[in-house]
């Protein structure tokens, strides 16, 4: 198959962390044929997809990880899969491509599904799962802020399209900053926030579950460094190997069928302790870390499911 990935620059990537490069490693140790392109070079032209693109092959040694061929303009609509693999923020240009790539899919796989991308933000779809999830308010109303934590005491208030930990903070029952951060956080964003009643039991991990094409293959449980309260590997947390208890697969079972129904075949969702804080459908990360953990080939799971559904 002709396999296209939009993704962020190449140059910069971890290979021993980035999912995207093992799902490029696999895609071409199964005999695909890769193409490589930056969303800023994703186009509608005159009712064509189309992408500034260069062909791809990768291999493990860092810094001589990607060889890129010329610049070439291809039509995404003669290409089997397209991969939605940049990093957020979940802005008006990262909607606009999966507006675009929307158009693609009478010809074209794309993964995951633009459209519920796009309507499943992470922070977002555990909404549709309350009996799931700790206690969460979405405002941008400073007096229903002040409510929830006058409630619940000890909360974390974070960027509602954020990722990797970025903006995060804990607001516990003796902090008096919540004024001064809702200044700070609507001074330069139009967005409302989410808050959540903090859960002590990420002292002990954040697990995230990989799922594909809605059922759990794996986690990988990461640990936040000592005073902090983000687990996120991008700011330090360290990754541990863990197993998937009893409730961890009674969330999968409830998430997964609406997961491959929306076409989301590679999920990663947060777990802390009993309860599900996040469904990441943009970019999830984790693959490497629980691939060397378990010894099970999750890319390799990943390709069998969209093989599958091209026929």
């Amino acid at each position: 198959m002709k396999i296209a990935f939009q993704m962020d620059p190449i140059g910069p990537i971890d290979i021993n962390a980035d999912s995207t490069f093992r799902l490029a490693e696999e895609a071409q140790a199964r005999g695909h044929e890769l193409y490589y392109y930056l969303p800023d070079h994703l186009s509608f032209q005159e009712g064509r997809i189309m992408a500034r693109a260069r062909t791809l092959k990768v291999k493990r040694v860092q810094g001589d990880h990607a060889e890129l061929g010329p610049l070439q303009l291809i039509d995404l609509s003669e290409v089997d899969v397209v991969w939605l693999r940049q990093d957020p923020p979940f802005d008006m240009h990262y909607i606009t491509t999966t507006h675009l790539l929307e158009r693609l899919v009478a010809d074209t796989l794309v993964v995951n599904d633009p459209f519920w991308v796009r309507n499943s933000p992470e922070k977002l779809l555990v909404l549709n799962f309350p009996e799931l999830t700790p206690p969460t308010t979405v405002a941008r109303d400073l007096e229903t802020i002040r409510e929830f934590k006058a409630k619940h005491g000890d909360i974390i208030l974070k960027p509602l399209y954020g990722n990797g930990g970025a903006g995060v903070f804990r607001l516990d029952e003796n902090d008096r900053n919540l004024s001064s951060l809702y200044e700070l956080f609507t001074g330069f964003s139009r967005e409302p926030l989410i808050v959540q009643k903090y859960l002590p039991a990420v002292t002990k991990g954040d697990k995230r579950v990989i799922l594909v094409d809605g059922e759990p293959v794996g986690a990988i449980n990461r640990v936040p460094a000592a005073n902090e309260v983000r687990s996120n590997m991008h700011v330090g947390g360290r990754p541990e190997k863990v197993e998937l208890t009893e409730r961890d697969r009674e969330i999968c079972a409830a998430i997964g069928p609406v997961l491959r129904e929306k076409g989301q075949v590679f999920v990663g969702i947060d777990v802390i302790g009993d309860w599900l804080t996040e469904i990441n459908v943009t970019s999830p990360t984790g693959i490497q870390e629980l691939e060397r953990f378990d010894g099970v080939n999750v890319a390799g799971k990943i390709w069998q499911a969209i093989e599958a559904k091209r026929g």
